[in-house]
């Protein structure tokens, strides 16, 4: 697929995401409604996906690993369990965080694993020797500031989406086909300080 057909689409994915969200937080109880609006409903990366990503962005025991919009936790919950690292999720979603703390206990990773009921966009991610991303386009876009901060070596992992061009091309790039879904994903790796382009 072309970069600008893929940006196309990613475009119309956000608009109807985002209606879509909004239309679930309408009918959610209120103990369950998250701070604000999401920008975009609850999509998981499917498991083999997840343990590329993992592996391309080379997650050893001593990094810590940040993910924001983390959903049901399965990123930092499969690199806490499989590589023994520390991670942190953020979910706007108190369902999601329930679920996701719930998930880190039942894979005996919770001392090792965080859930932030907080706004991806107000956390500071400066000490993430990892951060991994499954946003849309513009999220990521919204990103850049906070990745900005990250130290020099420090990863950066997208699934699916980039930068929008607000950044240089990835180092590395990779296609997987998940056995899940039979559907064809990408995966981007950035190293920092990100290679974000003059205006």
């Amino acid at each position: 697929m072309c970069r600008g057909l893929q940006i196309f689409l990613g475009a119309v994915l956000g608009i109807c995401l985002l209606d879509a969200s909004r239309a679930v937080a309408a009918d959610t109880p209120a103990g369950d409604r998250p701070k604000r609006t999401p920008d975009s409903v609850y999509v998981p990366t499917p498991d083999d996906v997840v343990a590329k990503m993992l592996e391309v962005v080379g997650v050893t025991k001593d990094d810590l690993v940040y993910d924001p919009g983390c959903g049901d936790g399965r990123i930092v919950i499969t690199a806490a369990k499989k590589y023994g690292c520390r991670g942190v999720g953020i979910e706007l979603s108190p369902k999601l965080v329930r679920e996701a703390r719930a998930n880190a206990v039942r894979n005996d990773v919770a001392q090792r694993v965080q859930i932030l009921e907080e706004d991806i966009y107000a956390v500071d991610m400066s000490k993430a020797t990892v951060v991994t991303l499954y946003l849309l386009p513009g999220m990521n876009v919204k990103l850049i500031p906070q990745l900005q901060k990250l130290k020099p070596g420090a990863r950066i992992v997208a699934h699916d989406y980039g930068f929008q061009g607000r950044v240089e091309d990835a180092e590395k790039e990779f296609t997987i086909t998940s056995k899940q879904d039979a559907v064809e994903h990408q995966i981007y790796l950035w190293t920092a300080p990100l290679p974000v382009k003059s205006p």
